[in-house]
């Protein structure tokens, strides 16, 4: 946890979010800044920065993020597809450091995205 971190007080509770999702590892909640009619952002409880930070040793944590990506999905009836993004540093868009996927649906997804 870093005490200074938006989405680690989310995790702790401290900030309310309307949690969609939660498991051990994750926690899924609305954007407050959507930018599609379903945009939620999925978060590990544990503090990363970025995925620029990422070591070999969070591989699965990574992988479970992308599974609970799925069934947020699956839950959030995006069944005609949907897309996930993971902004890094400040030129990648990342405004919270603390690794984040944004799960976009509800409408076509251009390319490119940005």
């Amino acid at each position: 946890m870093s005490p200074d971190c938006l989405f680690c007080k989310i995790v702790a509770g401290t900030i309310p979010a309307n949690r969609v999702y939660e498991d051990e590892l994750s926690i899924g909640f609305p954007d407050i800044n959507p930018q599609a009619p379903t945009h939620i952002l999925i978060i590990p409880k544990q503090h990363i920065a970025s995925q620029a930070k990422a070591v070999s040793e969070d591989t699965a944590l990574f992988g479970h993020l992308m599974a609970a990506a799925a069934e947020i999905a699956r839950n959030q009836k995006l069944e005609r597809g949907y897309r996930i993004v993971v902004n890094t540093g400040d030129e990648g868009g990342q405004t919270v450091n603390h690794l984040h996927l944004h799960l976009l649906g509800g409408r076509r997804m251009g390319w490119p995205p940005g």
